[in-house]
């Protein structure tokens, strides 16, 4: 997967609620129950099957080799799934995209890569072409404005329309 769209938006929040979906140990209704070791350990950043990286500091070609591509074969130490979630994709040398792209285009079954990126014009077309890409977006200051209405309201706290609407513009 690739996830991509402005600073802000939510796309490493999502990679991360995405892996907990795919290793939940009991999901209810197709949402992850926060409650497993697998969630519990994803949310705390600790989970051995989901391996985040930030591309942006490991830009070279060796540490792509050593953290992903000579990793990738080994099966998850108790999940279903390998995760790895490359923040900042954009990031890395054309040497690492290299690399990377044999085991993007065939990666073992028990793998699953979600790459989130600023700057989706910089991850080479033979990467996005092999990955579902997904677009995000800010969400406009009505729409934020609408549910911190509804929020408000279902939790019954009193608020002024216009404090809401700073909040929403804040």
């Amino acid at each position: 997967y690739v996830f991509y769209g402005p600073r802000g938006t939510g796309k490493t929040t999502i990679a991360r609620i995405l892996a907990k979906t795919l290793n939940c140990h009991h999901p209810k209704a197709g949402a992850p129950c926060g409650k497993c070791p697998s969630c519990v350990e994803i949310t705390e950043s600790k989970s051995l099957d989901v391996i985040e990286i930030d591309a942006a500091s490991n830009t070279q070609v060796d540490k792509v080799r050593s953290v992903i591509i000579e990793q990738v074969d080994f099966a998850p130490s108790r999940d279903k799934h390998k995760i790895y979630i490359l923040d900042e994709v954009h990031m890395l040398s054309t040497g690492a995209f290299n690399a990377l792209l044999k085991t993007v285009e065939e990666p073992p079954e028990h793998v699953v890569f979600i790459m989130a990126t600023t700057e989706n014009q910089k991850v080479p077309p033979t990467i996005l072409s092999r990955s579902q890409c997904f677009r995000f977006r800010p969400l406009t200051e009505a729409c934020v404005t609408e549910r911190l209405t509804e929020i408000a309201a279902k939790e019954k706290i009193k608020a002024a329309p216009e404090a809401l609407k700073l909040i929403a513009r804040a």
